[in-house]
């Protein structure tokens, strides 16, 4: 079927507003989330939205739970904080379920403005945008992580001290994101989304695969961290407080609230009840990959593990490199479509303060969206470079990605129930004050993993 991903269509079916084309916010979802809106008239089935909302968490994040369990201090621990935070993961979807219904909007930010206003709704586009600007500096420097081994394990070289310029990391990602990221992110439309979903499925899954078998059946030639051995479920970290440093990737790998509003509204029973059903099912599926690449990553290497967990195996390692050639396939195809959600919000955005419709504006959208694209790629791609390992932009937009998952779905319901002129009963009350604990939990988690980013980044 022939997918119409021209710029002006975006955001819901038969919508002019341009403000409604950024909910695709996480690439694994995008083409089967553009597919269910082609077809509405039809709606999925419960089963087929479960494999949607798997696809739109999964994603790069996974790399970096290994990192996040040592953070945590432990399996224990990091298994802890998972399921608590778990929950109100399922409640932030439910509620934008809910929200969605009431407010009768298809995409997340659409949902936020009807439901909280207009300045929420800009807030939230900017949130938005950010994110995807985040996310795009976070590919590259996982581009950057997987060639570097790939072509030492090219040049045979199992120490990965090869020293040609042509094999220096900035060189390597720069022609990488000029040759093969840039040209795909020009265009007006994206219709080659529709491979990226295959292969962000595919590449996820046999990271985890792989990680699990690693850690079952270890190579004679990697030994395990000196302050754990392999039964260890938890060690003693420096303070109590250590475990909220893995909030930021928790945050980041089961953050898909953005991509699933459209999902909810594509359903063939587009109600609450079998929602909840689809997006408990979903996340406890995300929960076992996730869990598997994080015990089995942080058992295999303890306290040594790196922000990336292939980056802890050795570069002439077969079965990993071929993991590495997924992840490099998955995320120059995956750059391009956030790039466009953030393009789409921030053209909503300008569009808007111009007060200008689309049609009027198409003469001038061919050079507005190359000027758009350049600066974007140019300015990822710079602090790319720069930034030594994927840990650090997780650790900054990990905290953004918990105002997708609490504060706004917190806000929209509390406004959702404010508004209803019905009797207030205590199941009204009890929603008013979940809605505050949301706002809370979003709040703090958005402040103190920003600020101890900041701090980190400073004192290093």
């Amino acid at each position: 079927m022939a997918i119409n991903t021209d710029v002006e269509d975006w955001g819901g079916v038969g919508s002019n507003d341009p403000g409604e084309r950024a909910w695709l916010l996480q690439s694994p979802s995008v083409d089967s989330v553009r597919q269910l809106e082609a077809e509405r008239s039809r709606g999925v089935s419960s089963w087929a939205a479960v494999f949607i909302v798997v696809n739109a968490a999964l994603g790069a994040g996974l790399l970096n739970f290994p990192a996040a369990f040592n953070l945590a201090g432990g399996v224990t621990a990091g298994v802890m904080l998972q399921m608590f935070m778990l929950i109100f993961i399922i409640c932030g979807l439910v509620i934008l379920g809910y929200c969605s219904q009431v407010s009768n909007e298809s995409s997340y930010q659409e949902v936020v403005r009807a439901t909280c206003g207009k300045v929420t709704g800009i807030a939230c586009e900017v949130a938005i945008a950010v994110y995807t600007f985040g996310t795009c500096i976070a590919f590259f420097i996982v581009i950057g992580d997987q060639l570097d081994r790939l072509v030492a394990a090219m040049a045979h070289d199992t120490d990965d001290t090869t020293d040609h310029w042509y094999t220096d990391r900035k060189f390597t990602i720069s022609v990488t994101a000029v040759l093969f990221v840039l040209p795909l992110s020009i265009p007006k439309e994206i219709g080659f989304q529709k491979y990226a979903s295959a292969l962000s499925v595919i590449g996820t899954w046999y990271v985890t695969i792989v990680v699990i078998i690693k850690y079952i059946f270890p190579d004679k030639n990697m030994t395990p961290s000196p302050f754990l051995n392999r039964f260890c479920v938890c060690y003693s970290s420096a303070s109590w407080t250590a475990v909220f440093n893995a909030m930021p990737t928790i945050c980041f790998g089961f953050q898909c609230h953005v991509s699933c509003v459209p999902v909810f509204n594509s359903m063939s029973r587009k109600a609450i009840k079998p929602w909840g059903v689809v997006v408990t099912f979903s996340m406890i599926i995300c929960l076992f990959v996730y869990t598997g690449t994080g015990i089995c990553g942080f058992l295999t290497f303890g306290s040594n593990v790196n922000q990336d967990v292939l980056m802890s195996y050795p570069s002439d390692d077969v079965a990993v490199a071929i993991a590495r050639a997924f992840i490099v396939i998955c995320v120059i195809t995956s750059y391009p479509i956030l790039h466009f959600c953030g393009r789409a919000v921030l053209e909503g955005l300008w569009l808007r303060f111009q007060g200008e419709q689309v049609e009027v504006c198409v003469r001038r959208e061919q050079r507005r969206r190359i000027l758009q694209t350049l600066v974007w790629f140019v300015v990822t791609l710079v602090l790319a470079l720069f930034i030594p390992d994927i840990g650090r932009v997780i650790s900054l937009i990990g905290g953004l990605a918990a105002c997708f998952i609490f504060v706004f779905p917190g806000l929209c319901l509390m406004q959702a129930k404010l508004s209803e002129t019905a009797s207030r009963t205590a199941s009204w009350h009890g929603s008013v004050v979940f809605g505050v604990v949301m706002v809370t939990m979003g709040a703090f988690i958005f402040g103190l993993t920003t600020t101890n980013s900041i701090y980190q980044d400073i004192i290093s």
